[in-house]
């Protein structure tokens, strides 16, 4: 199975808010950069673009998406809420009720590319 096609899978899964917070965190993810690739890693989808840019994840309690260079990113939106004691990662954890500030989000997403990108 090809990696979106276990990415859908696993929304589809989610028959609660979870899977309505993944997919909008997915397509957020693809319309940030044309040229980001699906993947599935460690059970879960994560995005590549010059290498691994972030995963998502479905919890309990919480829809995370870990930045895998993010201790290294600007966050001048204040996003990054979870992993803060990560010597390179940073995540921000979604709740039920929480509002996806999408141009912060594509902005964090850009950098995380572009920091890829750079020390590659």
């Amino acid at each position: 199975m090809k990696p979106s096609e276990l990415i859908d899978q696993r929304i589809a899964e989610l028959t609660d808010w979870r899977g309505e917070i993944f997919l909008q965190l997915r397509k957020i993810i693809l319309e940030t950069d044309q040229d980001i690739e699906e993947g599935w890693k460690w059970n879960t989808g994560v995005w590549l673009r010059h290498g691994l840019v972030c995963a998502v994840g479905a919890m309990k309690d919480a829809v995370k998406i870990n930045f895998f260079q993010g201790a290294s990113l600007k966050d001048p939106h204040k996003l990054f809420n979870a992993g803060l004691e990560a010597k390179k990662t940073r995540a921000i954890d979604f709740h039920k009720e929480d509002i996806i500030n999408e141009e912060a989000l594509k902005t964090l997403i850009r950098e995380a590319i572009t920091f890829n990108k750079t020390h590659a």
